[in-house]
């Protein structure tokens, strides 16, 4: 009879023979090695997951594509643009989009497509060193505040607060307005306003496992506190820093076209999706759409790319998701 209603019949059959085999060994003077089932959860590879991922969110695959896309323009543009993106020819001057330019032409001739593919460079280049830099500086220090406590807390703090009491964007215009308006001050100008995002990001997540028992087991193995923090800490806070680093390109990349467009970006002819919108805007009331449109919707797909990528690698590298 069924004393345990809560079990089903294999169940009971299952622990009826273990016993019985247990009972048997024991009249024989030996011990048997059962293998019990594990009740804990099988984790399946990232690459795996990441197929999972994809494969059931269509939206991922597609931002992972346009990252593609857009990484091979970064990379290859100068070769594979039609045209040369800084040679003008007055006689081709607003010309439509047809089926030499695609994407029409500028009112100095220039080929729009090639100056847009040859732009993914510069752009991406600029949201990849600001989010190292910003990595480095915010990520670092934010994890030490997080980790130490103390006068680090007080002093890490008090600069992410005081960078966000001012409006984000007026600030990396005074610092570019300041410094000179150069690809290398545009960096270092999204860095600043980022640092705050990514402090108070690491500091949380620090400051959570900073008591977590692989590091009182590291302490006790005789680990010292920065070796702690540079080989338990900091991986372990990688999975959300990676998404927040996805987030914020699409954010720098926004950055830099925004100051491009009022004028303290990079300087023209570069060609740069910024400068190119702005351009652009002065001739959308004259019927000649296509040299804004363009730049602006090869900006907006690169945001929009680098935000769904931040949502996909979220779900990708969270070992709870895996299993």
């Amino acid at each position: 009879m069924n004393q345990r209603p809560d079990l089903d019949s294999a169940h009971i059959a299952a622990t009826d023979a273990l016993v019985a085999t247990a009972a048997v060994a024991a009249a024989a003077g030996t011990a048997p090695v059962v293998a019990l089932p594990s009740a804990a959860p099988k984790q399946t590879s990232v690459f795996a997951h990441a197929r999972y991922v994809i494969s059931e969110n269509p939206v991922t695959g597609l931002a992972f594509g346009l990252f593609v896309l857009i990484s091979a323009c970064a990379i290859f543009g100068p070769w594979i643009a039609p045209y040369d993106p800084l040679a003008s020819n007055t006689m081709s001057a607003l010309q439509a989009p047809s089926a030499k330019h695609w994407f029409g032409t500028d009112q100095l001739g220039r080929d729009i497509l090639s100056r847009v593919i040859v732009a993914a460079r510069l752009d991406m280049f600029i949201a990849v060193a600001s989010v190292a830099l910003v990595f480095a500086l915010g990520g670092l220090s934010g994890t030490a505040a997080g980790f130490f406590g103390g006068w680090t807390d007080r002093v890490v703090g008090r600069v992410a607060d005081t960078i966000m009491a001012f409006p984000l964007f007026v600030l990396a215009m005074g610092i570019v307005a300041a410094l000179g308006n150069t690809v290398t001050n545009i960096v270092i100008a999204t860095a600043i306003i980022n640092f705050p995002l990514y402090a108070r990001v690491a500091r949380a997540e620090a400051n959570v496992r900073r008591e977590a028992g692989f590091v009182m087991a590291a302490r006790l193995s005789g680990n010292g506190e920065f070796r702690i923090l540079l080989t338990q800490i900091l991986p372990n806070i990688m999975p959300i820093m990676v998404v927040q680093m996805s987030l914020t390109m699409g954010y720098a990349i926004l950055n830099a076209a925004g100051l491009s467009f009022i004028g303290l970006g990079v300087r023209p002819p570069t060609p740069e999706w910024g400068i190119m919108v702005a351009e652009g805007a002065g001739f959308i009331v004259s019927g000649e759409w296509w040299i804004a449109f363009f730049p602006g919707a090869a900006l907006m797909l690169a945001v929009f790319c680098f935000n769904l990528l931040g949502d996909g690698l979220r779900d990708i590298v969270d070992p709870q998701r895996r299993t």
